[in-house]
């Protein structure tokens, strides 16, 4: 063995002829003006809505109103009632919502 360390990224640039090829001084790609307006969960939400990422939440939003739309029988809106419950432990406080019942489900149907 002729090195004192392993080059692991040197090997495989090595391997696929590609070592000598690169045009960078070293520093990488300069960062866009923005990120450094914006914070840590600012640029987080932005990575992970370009990368098509939904939260958990918003699924069972969806899974919610489609349930509320076809619900017909008091039995519908105990289960609705318990995803509600698991919505509003998992989504941020001001998208909380209240209960349903069987007499106003015409209201809750143009809630969700």
């Amino acid at each position: 063995m002729d090195r004192k360390y392993n080059d692991l990224i040197g090997d495989i640039l090595e391997a696929s002829g590609e070592k000598d090829n690169y045009t960078g001084d070293g520093k990488g790609k300069p960062l866009p003006t923005d990120y450094l307006k914006k914070d840590l969960l600012q640029n987080f939400q932005e990575k992970a809505k370009e990368a098509g990422f939904i939260p958990s939440w918003l699924i069972l939003q969806k899974e919610i109103t489609g349930l509320v739309h076809a619900a017909e029988a008091e039995q519908d809106i105990s289960l609705i009632n318990q995803n509600i419950k698991t919505y509003n432990t998992m989504c941020p406080t001001p998208m909380q919502k209240l209960p349903i019942h069987l007499g106003q489900l015409e209201k809750a149907k143009k809630a969700w």
